[in-house]
C-alpha cells in the first residue's frame, strides 16, 4: 500500500500509452527483472491481465494448421488463447500424461501443450516432469499456467514448476499472475531471451494495449520482497493447510485431494452448493460456491481458500461450522 500511494504520488495513477510507444517506465522494467530472477529466467515480460498473458504466449507460439493440446480442465484463458490463435485445439483427460502422450502418438502437428500448474477450481498439481518429457520429445513447446503456484508452492515460493525440479529447458513458457499471491494486479510472461524477445514483438495482447501503471508495478515490487524475505509465511500456511485437512478428515467432509491453499469441498448439486455457502457467510465464513459452468455438470462446490493471513482458530472455527451443516454436505457424500 505504500509503495503504490508513493508511486502514485510520483508517477501519476495511469501510463499513458502502451509499453511500446511511451508506457514502459522503469518501475516496470525493474518489476521485469525482479520477476525474471524470482522463478529463475533470464526475462520476464509485463502483460495487463492473466488472461491477456495467457492469449498473447499461445497466439505468438502456436498458429493455423499446428495443434494446441491442453489439459481438459485448464483455465478459460489458455482455452481462449488457442482459439484465438487459429490452432487447432484438442485436450486430454485431466493431469492424465498417458493420455497426452496418447494425443502426441496420433498427431504429428502438436506444436505446444499448455496447462496450469495448480488448477484453480480442483486445487491439485499437474503432472509437469512427464508433460515435459513428452514435449522435447516430440519438439513441442510447453507453456505452464502458474496463476495459483507463484509466491505459494516451490522452494523460495518460485512456484509449481520449481517444485517439480523442471528448469527453464524443461518449460520454456511461464505464465505467472500478480493479483493472486502477490496481491496486486497484471500478469507475466518468464523465459530465455529469444522467447520474450518474440513474444514482445508478436503478442497481440501486448503490443495494443496500455501498459500498467507503474504504481501498480512498484507495489508488485514490494510485495515480490515479502514473498521472497518472509518465507515463514508460506510455512505458516502449510500448517494451516494441513489442519484444515486434517479437521476435514476427522468430520468425513468430501474433499477433493489437494495440498495447496484450495481446498474444493465437493457438493455436487448447485442449489446445496449455494445454501452451504449462504449458512457460512451468516456464520462469518466467505466461501464462494462454485457452480457450472466454471466448473462440470453435478459437481459444484465450495471453494476454500486458505491464506497466510488466516489464523488457527479461524480454521478450528470454519471445521465447527461445517460439523454443523453436516446434513447438507452428507448428502452429497
Amino acid at each position: 500500500a505504500a509503495a503504490i500511494a508513493g508511486a502514485a504520488a510520483a508517477l501519476g495513477s495511469g501510463s499513458g500509452a502502451s509499453h511500446l510507444v511511451s508506457g514502459h517506465a522503469n518501475e516496470h522494467h525493474a518489476l521485469e527483472e525482479e520477476l525474471a530472477a524470482f522463478v529463475g529466467r533470464q526475462r520476464a515480460l509485463l502483460f495487463s491481465t492473466g488472461y491477456m498473458a495467457n492469449a498473447g504466449a499461445i497466439g505468438s507460439f502456436a498458429t493455423r494448421g499446428e495443434i494446441v493440446l491442453q489439459d481438459r480442465l485448464n483455465h478459460a484463458s489458455l482455452i481462449d488463447g488457442a482459439r484465438v490463435s487459429g490452432a487447432r485445439l484438442l485436450r486430454y483427460a485431466h493431469a492424465d500424461a498417458s493420455d497426452a502422450a496418447t494425443q502426441f502418438a496420433a498427431h504429428d502437428t502438436i506444436s505446444l501443450l499448455a496447462t496450469d500448474g495448480v488448477f484453480s477450481m480442483d486445487g491439485d498439481i499437474a503432472p509437469l516432469p512427464g508433460l515435459a518429457r513428452l514435449c522435447r520429445a516430440h519438439e513441442a513447446w510447453l507453456l505452464v499456467d502458474d496463476a495459483h503456484g507463484i509466491g505459494v508452492v516451490g522452494p523460495g515460493g518460485a512456484g509449481s514448476v520449481a517444485a517439480a525440479g523442471l528448469t527453464a529447458d524443461d518449460v520454456p513458457l511461464l505464465v505467472g499472475t500478480l493479483g493472486k499471491a502477490l496481491g496486486s494486479f497484471g500478469a507475466f510472461v518468464a523465459g530465455d531471451h529469444d522467447c520474450i524477445e518474440w513474444l514482445l514483438q508478436r503478442a497481440r495482447s501486448y503490443i495494443y494495449t496500455t501498459a500498467l501503471p507503474p504504481a501498480v508495478a512498484a507495489a508488485t515490487r514490494a510485495a515480490l520482497r515479502v514473498a521472497t524475505d518472509e518465507s515463514w509465511r508460506r510455512a505458516h500456511l502449510q500448517a494451516l493447510i494441513q489442519r484444515f485437512r486434517a479437521g476435514a478428515d476427522t468430520l468425513g467432509l468430501p474433499l477433493m485431494p489437494s495440498a495447496t491453499p484450495i481446498q474444493p469441498l465437493l457438493v455436487g448439486e448447485s442449489g446445496r452448493a449455494l445454501r452451504l455457502a449462504a449458512a457460512l457467510e451468516a456464520a462469518g465464513y466467505w466461501v464462494s460456491a462454485i457452480r457450472p459452468p466454471t466448473v462440470p455438470a453435478g459437481s459444484a462446490r465450495l471453494r476454500i481458500t486458505l491464506s497466510a493471513a488466516h489464523q488457527a482458530a479461524e480454521v478450528d472455527g470454519l471445521l465447527a461450522a461445517l460439523a454443523e451443516l453436516a446434513p447438507l454436505w452428507r448428502a452429497a457424500s
